[in-house]
């Protein structure tokens, strides 16, 4: 594996899709220098940690939940708000912990979720035609020129908002907000005093009798108290991503220091393209999105380049069919992968195939084709005798109005109350919750 990554002059010859145009490429060039003076957000030996993890997820010895927001805000880098999401996703852990039997991996959407991918360079409104917003790192949601105009300080930007969330995370997670009976007893709670939590009632019960049964016993782990989190994004933006990537003292090879995690998008995962270029020389465990266009052939060309060395834990496949394609399309690609002998995690992404527009003009899914994703990808991996290894979830720990459905029976007209996401739609608080129970369900029948 070479240490020598390619320049970015190099990656935009080859042709980077998604890409912002930048009015001012002095200034670009000034913010890419200033980012590769900054410490590194994550370190090589986490990543390498979350590798080996990824590994035993790919031979069903744990079980993987990344859960968080379509696209941060600046704005919303805030405590309560990374408190909220870090709780829902430690909540829906807990469950899927005790009904998998195995350990699940956390990784949080978060601290580098900044930049989207778009269908079109421009939006129009009212005759009026700008730029498409494409996430914070590049430009702003208000519909106006100056906002809508890409500026690369807000690199920067992503960078300051990405280690204040970290170093929120990680002070969460190691100095006892993250301690197993308190998580349970938020989740007793739901169970308590939702009505969409009151049939998960049984299961809530089991967990409580085996932490009562492991305290009864003096069990009393480091691992009750502490939980290890890691931060994962879309690695989109090419003038970000390569300012953050750091040569390894230990190894002397590339690693992308600004998550434990990166993936290709399915917009931009083209085996000759920049993005798949840049992925193949770093070291991180990284994913790559699979839809419904995607062959098997695709498939085992992406492993050849990404992961030569056939290495465990080093590449996820992320697939996102839609709900009623899963069962069809789905089968031939794990046959064929798995049939070539390919070290590889299958992680269900269940939100991006089931999004459509509610007739109130709201963007939005139904939690029950969520939901049902998720048993086509269980069902498909039964069949085949594959590993389901995990699930990717755009999730907040707030009560939002973006997902119709669910427990709490969101019809379209509710969406108005509190949609506030200015991408993609989210599952609430509530529904993260109801869907891990869901899922537990599963992987228990699994």
């Amino acid at each position: 594996m070479s240490t020598t990554i390619p320049t970015l002059a190099e990656l935009h010859a080859i042709g980077a899709a998604q890409q912002p145009t930048y009015p001012d490429a002095a200034a670009v060039d000034r913010a890419v220098e200033k980012l590769r003076t900054l410490p590194p957000l994550v370190f090589a030996g986490e990543c390498d940690d979350l590798k080996a993890k990824i590994a035993a997820v790919s031979r069903g010895e744990a079980f993987l939940l990344q859960g968080g927001d379509c696209a941060e805000t600046f704005a919303g880098a805030t405590a309560d708000n990374t408190r909220n999401k870090l709780r829902v996703l430690l909540q829906m852990a807990v469950v899927l912990t005790y009904a998998a039997s195995v350990p699940v991996v956390k990784v949080g959407r978060l601290a580098g979720q900044y930049a989207k991918p778009r269908s079109s360079d421009t939006e129009t409104r009212n005759g009026v035609t700008l730029p498409a917003y494409r996430g914070d790192a590049v430009n702003g949601y208000d519909f106006t020129p100056e906002s809508r105009i890409p500026d690369p300080q807000r690199l920067l930007e992503v960078y300051h908002a990405s280690a204040s969330t970290l170093n929120l995370v990680r002070a969460f997670t190691t100095g006892g907000y993250a301690d197993l009976r308190q998580v349970h007893a938020w989740n007793s709670e739901f169970v308590r005093n939702s009505p969409a939590g009151a049939k998960y009632e049984a299961m809530a019960a089991e967990i409580d009798r085996a932490l009562t049964f492991m305290q009864a016993i003096g069990a009393d782990p480091d691992e009750f108290h502490r939980v290890d989190f890691y931060s994962s994004h879309e690695a989109l933006l090419m003038e970000y991503e390569h300012a953050m990537t750091r040569i390894d003292s230990r190894t002397e090879q590339p690693y992308n220091v600004s998550g434990h995690f990166v993936w290709i998008g399915e917009r931009t995962r083209q085996l000759d393209g920049a993005h798949v270029e840049y992925f193949r020389h770093i070291r991180n465990p990284i994913g790559c999105k699979l839809g419904p266009t995607a062959t098997a052939d695709d498939a085992l060309a992406l492993a050849q380049k990404l992961n030569p060395d056939n290495e465990p834990g080093r590449l996820t496949f992320i697939t996102r069919f839609g709900a009623g394609k899963i069962r069809d399309g789905l089968p031939g690609l794990v046959e064929k992968v798995t049939a070539e002998g390919v070290e590889v995690a299958w992680i269900c992404d269940p939100m991006h195939g089931n999004t459509f527009e509610a007739s109130t003009g709201y963007k939005t899914r139904r939690f029950e084709d969520v939901l049902d994703e998720v048993q086509g990808f269980f069902d498909v991996h039964r069949a085949l005798g594959t590993v389901p290894g995990g699930i990717l979830v755009e999730n907040t720990g707030d009560d939002v109005t973006e997902i119709i459905g669910g427990g709490e029976e969101l019809d379209e007209h509710g969406l108005a109350h509190r949609y506030e996401s200015v991408v993609d739609p989210r599952l609430n608080r509530v529904q993260s919750l109801e869907m891990a129970f869901l899922v537990a369900e599963m992987l228990r029948k699994a």
